[in-house]
């Protein structure tokens, strides 16, 4: 059974940071490209970064450039995500999704970012 968990999220003051998890369990972790994506309140779930298998490329939203950063331990079956310099408006639930192509893909449930003063 395939299980991806996240964790870091939380309550954080507008320019402060947090690092993101998520713990990858019942699939061969390194054989799936990685994502991160959001969705805050009445929206809908966008593209927040990416990563390779081997996490050795990325690519990230346009409003998180230079602010956050995605990586992965293939050894230890986890995807990171840092945030730095949190805004109000990257409060929202984030989720990771592994994709291995085709219908084979995954997603957690998600962790909460609340970014306020």
């Amino acid at each position: 059974q395939v299980q991806l968990v996240e964790s870091g999220g939380g309550l954080v003051q507008p320019g402060g940071s947090l690092r993101l998890s998520c713990a990858a369990s019942g699939l061969t972790f390194s054989r799936y490209a990685m994502n991160w994506h959001r969705q805050a309140p009445g929206k809908g779930r966008e593209l927040v970064a990416a990563i390779t298998r081997a996490g050795d490329s990325s690519i990230y939203a346009d409003s998180v450039k230079g602010r956050f950063t995605i990586s992965r331990d293939n050894a230890e079956n986890t995807l990171y995500l840092k945030m730095n310099i949190l805004r109000p408006a990257d409060t929202a639930v984030y989720f990771c999704l592994a994709m291995g192509g085709g219908q084979d893909y995954y997603w957690g449930r998600g962790t909460q970012v609340n970014v306020s003063s």
